[in-house]
């Protein structure tokens, strides 16, 4: 059923000059009828260079408007208009609007992880694999970064020369996981390797062996000598990575480490964005447009 429902989409995206753009928390089969399978910021890019012209986004809604804004002339769909993402919607742009008056000389440094309406109030758009590089490489002393807590943190320990402001913000599926679940997880696989995302609180990370970006714990254990991993970022990870590398193990840092948005997406929602009677087009008023992206312009010239 699952390899049916996979060459009809492969034949039907083909026929109709559609890109699928999958983030890497999506389940295996649908990574398999991807053209793209990586980071938010990553699948912005290659939509904005694959030569279709429509683009299914199997993720959540800010990465479907991330696209659009790189992209105005495609055609952007995203594949479960139910998957948002909770640490996006936590702040309006009114909110940092007020707090940018109480802080009137400090940058607004916004994770992608937000909304196109937020990043409208942003002097710069990071991603966790590029946020200590572009803090480092500001001209302003000062940064306001929103809305994650948590990476916050992590760059400011990292980036000691600026001062930074931070807002209790975060995705509540990496703030979940307290420092009890990493010794049990270290307990029961004390050969393992622990690979988490910055995303998660600051007693978790100080206890890992590497931290970085989604891509970056897949590439890090990819890549690593080490035989055994627990990865302490989305529970989706440790199967795409039990595929990939079969000669190693992959323990979940936290049988709660589930992302219920990203699991909103199925193969049938895909099949029926292909079959053009599913999902929901992104549409982003002009206006707005040209000023969200702005920041993610930013971010491309500081190297992001």
């Amino acid at each position: 059923m699952i390899k049916d429902l996979q060459q009809q989409i492969l034949a039907l995206k083909k026929e109709r000059d559609i890109c699928i753009l999958a983030h890497s928390y999506m389940s295996e089969e649908v990574c398999e009828v991807a053209d793209f399978v990586g980071d938010s910021y990553a699948l912005s890019v290659k939509a904005k260079t694959a030569p279709q012209s429509t683009v299914i986004m199997c993720g959540v809604r800010f990465m479907a408007e991330t696209v659009k804004m790189l992209s105005p002339e495609k055609k952007v769909i995203l594949a479960s208009p139910d998957a948002g993402c909770p640490m996006a919607e936590q702040f309006d742009k009114d909110v940092i609007k007020e707090v940018k008056k109480m802080y009137p000389d400090y940058a607004v440094v916004a994770y992608v992880n937000t909304t196109a309406e937020l990043k409208t109030v942003a002097d710069v758009c990071v991603t966790s694999s590029s946020a200590v590089k572009i803090c480092r490489a500001l001209p302003e002393k000062n940064i306001l970064f929103i809305p994650d807590i948590n990476l916050g943190t992590y760059v400011k320990n990292q980036v000691p020369e600026k001062n930074f402001k931070l807002l209790s913000g975060g995705c509540p599926t990496h703030a979940r996981i307290e420092k009890d679940d990493v010794l049990a997880a270290k307990a029961a696989h004390p050969n393992a390797l622990f690979l988490v995302h910055p995303e998660c609180r600051p007693e978790v990370v100080e206890l890992a062996d590497f931290v970085g970006s989604t891509s970056g714990i897949m590439d890090y254990a990819e890549k690593s000598d080490g035989e055994e991993f627990i990865i302490g970022t989305e529970n989706s990870i440790v199967q795409h990575l039990q595929y990939k590398c079969r000669e190693k193990k992959f323990y979940p840092l936290s049988k709660n480490l589930v992302c219920h948005n990203m699991r909103l997406t199925t193969l049938p929602d895909v099949l029926n964005c292909v079959l053009g009677r599913g999902g929901e087009e992104i549409v982003l008023d002009e206006k707005l447009r040209l000023q969200a992206v702005k920041c993610i312009e930013k971010m491309i010239e500081l190297g992001g």
